[in-house]
């Protein structure tokens, strides 16, 4: 079993919301929240903010990485995505988790203290070996780029 060390930044988590959980046994996604000073933060058409999870952790093997992933229905629903689209957490990282946040919608959204805002997911990482040739084998694809496979 693979063990991440994480550290509570923020004393709310574990009693004014929920420590880290998975909302359901068939979550891939870890729930991360919003530990923001205020009650409640808007974000107003097309800002990007950055908001703080209140947790750092630190993966140590360096066959693991964390994606932070925005929640669906807030993407859909809200417009509300990530500024970077994917964070990428390396094993060695140890600072807080931040979350670039970007209101892609037309509309102001408010986020509460204590809100699921994003989601965190653990990946196995494959670290190849190089071989440096001189040419490819021919695909037919390596010309043609985007779209060369059609849509049917």
């Amino acid at each position: 079993m693979n063990i991440v060390d994480i550290k509570i930044l923020d004393d709310r988590i574990g009693t004014k919301f929920p420590s880290l959980t998975y909302s359901t046994d068939g979550s891939s996604g870890l729930d991360l929240r919003a530990c923001i000073k205020k009650k409640i933060i808007s974000v107003c058409s097309n800002q990007v903010i950055l908001i703080p999870t209140g947790i750092a952790i630190f993966i140590k093997d360096p066959l693991i990485t964390a994606f932070i992933l925005p929640r669906s229905g807030l993407g859909h629903y809200h417009g509300i995505v990530l500024g970077n689209t994917i964070g990428v957490i390396d094993s060695d990282y140890q600072g807080e988790l931040m979350l670039s946040v970007w209101n892609r919608s037309k509309k102001t959204f408010y986020i509460s203290c204590g809100d699921r805002v994003a989601q965190m997911i653990f990946v196995p990482i494959i670290k190849p070996d190089f071989n440096i040739v001189s040419d490819f084998k021919n695909t037919n694809r390596n010309i043609h780029g985007f779209g060369s496979s059609g849509i049917k």
